[in-house]
């Protein structure tokens, strides 16, 4: 098998080769490091790459399996980590000019259940700074281009991981998701990303503990893929209070599923957000798709109002909480956009958040009694395709001004404030090829629902099987 095509074999494929011995992990190490050499100075996705020790630990590996080791789910396969993600001994600067000569002492819990699974970490993807917005930009690496046009973002906060994935630099890659961060880039590059249930996949190192807004998840080529990503990273841990008391392992079942009478909310615009006609028309081409599936699919979606001041309010003060302990001389070097969310964060009061905490639990209860006669809401991801890099966030949509940078994100982060699980999966192209996402959204903690109809609808398209040109 040559170089090019082992790096897009998917990754339930390519653990299953490894371990029958059809290829060596180093022979599949090498193959992604090839294609990291040959496609990474195009789009600028690996951002730090450790090939030495990758080769070594693959080599490891190889001589592990010969002795009949029991492998892990994801043994062998490389994996990349985003620039947020603590890694033990690797530089991780969270994209930010103070953090560029960081390097963790210890691994986040994603990255050591990703270890214990028998994934190999390569090196760590590009995110915009401290995470903040959806267009991956930093000073300090510099932007990431979206491969199926040079010239467009491809999303983030993730989205060194999502075009990394798209190239088949990695069969595999993690990433974290606020206000939409692993489903906007999924959406971007033509990937799989998915939210899962705060509390799925254990945030452990945080100065949050309680927080459900910001999760740690998976994103890959394939649904499947996704899966078994989640059914080595889910489960419980006590280092996060919040943790589901379920085992990772419920991610290994098959996906297959029948779908007849199963009842879908289509949702177009969530109560009236401009969204880009571009994305509506690739949506709604794909209606007919779920009722070929045996689903019974209605126009309506749940009353989100106050959606939009909860997550602001949170996300403010999470931003604040995230910056407190810097000195002002520090702060000045953050970009202007940290720096005004900071300051939003700070001026909130105990009364503003018991009141935005109420609506919060009120808007939970709408949208769970809505989800009381439909078991998933199909919507748009993005509320507009891959827009220009240069442009650092977007600031009208359909004729309407965006107020802050994280305006044109609110079809994503509506379903944050309600903590509901949520995918994005390549649903078609805009008449300029810009690929473009539908969103899957399901029931409270739902996670293995939602990724069996993701799977049904990625079977019966395959738009995730066009490449970009790159």
């Amino acid at each position: 098998m040559r170089d090019s095509e082992i790096c897009f074999v998917p990754a339930n494929r390519l653990a299953g080769m490894i371990r029958n011995r059809h290829v060596s992990v180093r022979e599949v190490m090498e193959a992604h490091l090839a294609r990291i050499e040959e496609v990474n100075s195009k789009v600028n996705a690996i951002i730090t790459l450790i090939p030495e020790i990758a080769l070594k630990q693959a080599r490891l590996a190889d001589e592990a399996l010969a002795r009949r080791t029991d492998p892990g789910p994801l043994f062998g396969l490389p994996i990349a980590h985003k620039d947020l993600t603590l890694t033990k001994g690797i530089r991780t600067t969270f994209g930010s000019p103070l953090m560029k000569d960081f390097v963790p002492a210890q691994d986040q819990l994603i990255v050591e259940r990703l270890k214990d699974a028998g994934a190999i970490t390569i090196g760590k993807t590009n995110t915009p700074e401290f995470g903040a917005g959806s267009q991956t930009y930093n000073e300090v690496f510099g932007e990431t281009l979206n491969p199926y046009d040079l010239t467009k973002t491809c999303g983030g906060s993730s989205g060194g991981a999502a075009v990394a994935l798209a190239c088949g630099m990695v069969p595999l890659a993690d990433g974290s998701d606020m206000g939409g961060s692993l489903r906007n880039p999924a959406s971007f590059c033509n990937v799989v990303g998915f939210r899962p249930s705060p509390g799925r996949v254990p945030v452990w190192p945080t100065a949050a503990a309680w927080f459900t807004y910001g999760v740690d998840g998976p994103m890959a080529r394939t649904v499947e893929d996704v899966s078994l990503m989640l059914s080595a990273i889910a489960g419980p841990d006590s280092r996060s209070p919040i943790s589901i008391d379920e085992p990772g392992s419920l991610f290994s079942r098959p996906l297959e599923r029948d779908f007849k009478e199963t009842r879908i909310a289509w949702g177009r615009d969530l109560n009236g957000l401009p969204v880009d006609p571009r994305v509506t028309t690739a949506i709604d081409a794909q209606r007919h798709v779920f009722e070929s599936l045996g689903c019974v699919t209605e126009d309506g979606e749940p009353d989100f109002t106050d959606a939009d001041e909860v997550f602001k309010a949170w996300r403010a003060w999470y931003v604040e909480l995230s910056v407190a302990s810097l000195t002002d001389a520090q702060k000045k070097l953050l970009k202007e956009t940290i720096l005004w969310n900071a300051e939003q964060g700070r001026i909130l009061s105990g009364p503003d958040l018991g009141r935005v905490e109420m609506k919060r639990t009120q808007l939970y209860h709408r949208v769970r009694e809505f989800m009381e006669t439909f078991e998933f809401m199909v919507l748009p991801v993005s509320q507009v395709p891959p827009f220009d890099v240069k442009e650092r966030w977007v600031k009208e949509i359909n004729g309407v001004k965006m107020e802050t940078y994280i305006d044109w994100m609110k079809s994503c982060y509506f379903i944050t404030t309600v903590g509901l699980p949520a995918v994005s999966v390549p649903c078609g192209f805009t008449p300029e090829g810009l690929p473009v996402g539908i969103q899957i959204v399901g029931r409270h903690r739902d996670d293995f629902g939602v990724l069996q109809l993701a799977y049904a609808f990625q079977q019966a398209t395959g738009f995730y099987k066009k490449r970009p040109p790159i």
